[in-house]
């Protein structure tokens, strides 16, 4: 029998063969989050994501860079006594000595760093909230390109909750940290920064044409949705400004109650997230400290009469009993305390002898080196610390026996403490027992 003409030459159909299990579970995404559907919000969109993300870029930058200042005001490259992260290796690459002018510096750069990064902690928490979906995406890895993506986003987002979790617990005293806060922080920086740096570059063009377009809203499905628009949105409650706005109250509210702890004053007593928010007492030495002559070990037989302060130099040694460091010329400073948690005091008033003027007790002139500073305290970080040629020359650099014209008191480092400016607080050494100029450490 003939084939029909139209029925010339064409194949005879074949079956084609059922994909297997695992190629329909890729093909579509099982319930639950990994389908679009299940995102209701009418907000979430390249708009919202963009202006958090853009408020985000500022932020990060300027944390980043004030805590790149603020270890290098520990003069870590100084001696290994000042370094709390050693094996840094070129992650030091940027090191500077630290300068003592102007004498507020450290107050601001570490001040800046940890009153942002409270503040950005609602921003934050709503940038990962309009992303979301995002992280649910069908498939998960659709390519290796893909992969690698999905891989730099895994290191930004655990990188930024581990810097703000490790920061926010520091600034709290909540030490529960597996090692040192200081190591932690400073290497989960670098890597933050570096899935930073990249997601930046691949998303900041997008960001700004979803700003420069607020009222455009891209259907759900196309390119420019980016998958965050939802197919099947809600009944919406709020406008996409109304909750920029109600994002920015809520980092205004914590600013509120942090950064008078950097500003220090009558606006202290607002700062009711900070640690150190009560009364520290009134009278001259009635301003912030942070630790206690008790809470590092300090017995009164340690400051009392038998107390010595040991001057070294290259080959001569002098020892000094209080009565003769009050004996010699006195100067005053004016300079504030600041510390890594952000908190800081107002100017006071110190008076003691020069840190040149104890070099020249073991014949080094005005040009004095760089000395070791050594303290009778027991236990914890920074019973010794290394400070720097500039910061031993600088008129203002102190061994301080009084404050706000009143002797220290045991707290504030009684019998004698070191006062320098624009050092970070634990570089102004409490309860010091022996300076040694010149030699290495």
């Amino acid at each position: 029998m003939e084939a029909n003409d139209g029925e010339q030459g064409r194949p005879a159909p074949t079956a084609r063969p059922r994909p297997g299990p695992a190629a329909r579970l890729l093909a579509a995404p099982p319930p639950g989050p990994a389908r679009p559907q299940f995102w209701r919000s009418p907000l979430r969109g390249p708009w919202l994501t963009a202006v958090f993300g853009l408020v985000l870029l500022v932020g990060v930058t300027l944390l980043f860079l004030t805590g790149l200042l603020s270890y290098a005001a520990y003069n870590p490259d100084l001696a290994p006594v000042n370094d709390q992260t050693p094996g840094k290796g070129w992650l030091g690459f940027y090191l500077f000595s630290w300068p003592t002018s102007p004498h507020w510096l450290y107050r601001l750069t570490q001040g800046v760093h940890v009153v942002v990064g409270v503040v950005l902690v609602p921003v934050l928490l709503a940038k990962l909230w309009s992303v979301i979906p995002k992280l649910f995406e069908w498939p998960p890895v659709r390519s290796v390109s893909h992969g690698i993506e999905r891989l730099s986003l895994l290191l930004l987002v655990g990188g930024a909750g581990f810097e703000f979790v490790t920061g926010i617990l520091n600034v709290q005293l909540h030490y529960i940290f597996p090692g040192s806060f200081y190591t932690l922080h400073f290497y989960g920086a670098w890597v933050f920064i570096g899935a930073f740096v990249v997601h930046v570059a691949f998303r900041l063009p997008r960001a700004v044409r979803a700003v420069r377009a607020p009222g455009a809203r891209p259907a759900a499905g196309t390119p420019e949705a980016a998958g965050l628009v939802s197919p099947r949105p809600a009944a919406a409650t709020v406008s996409r400004r109304g909750a920029v706005a109600m994002v920015g109250l809520g980092s205004l509210a914590l600013f509120v109650v942090t950064a008078g702890q950097s500003v220090g004053g009558w606006w202290r007593h607002t700062a009711l997230l900070a640690p150190h928010g009560r009364d520290p007492g009134s009278g001259p030495n009635g301003f912030q400290i942070n630790k206690t002559a008790a809470s590092v070990g300090i017995r009164p037989s340690d400051i009392g009469p038998a107390w010595r302060l040991t001057v070294r130099g290259p080959g001569r040694q002098v020892v000094l009993t209080r009565e003769e460091l009050l004996a010699m010329e006195q100067n005053e400073a004016a300079l504030p305390i600041a510390c890594v948690e952000g908190w800081s005091t107002p100017d006071q008033l110190w008076s003691g002898v020069r840190l040149t003027a104890l070099a020249a007790l073991v014949g080094l002139g005005t040009d004095a080196p760089q000395v070791l500073v050594e303290s009778v305290q027991r236990g914890g970080s920074f019973s010794s610390v290394a400070l720097r040629d500039n910061q031993v020359r600088d008129h203002r650099s102190l061994l301080a026996v009084r404050v706000n014209g009143a002797v220290l008191s045991p707290d504030h480092g009684y019998p004698a403490r070191v006062i320098v400016p624009g050092a970070p607080g634990v570089n102004n050494t409490k309860w010091v027992t022996r300076l040694t100029f010149g030699e290495p450490v």
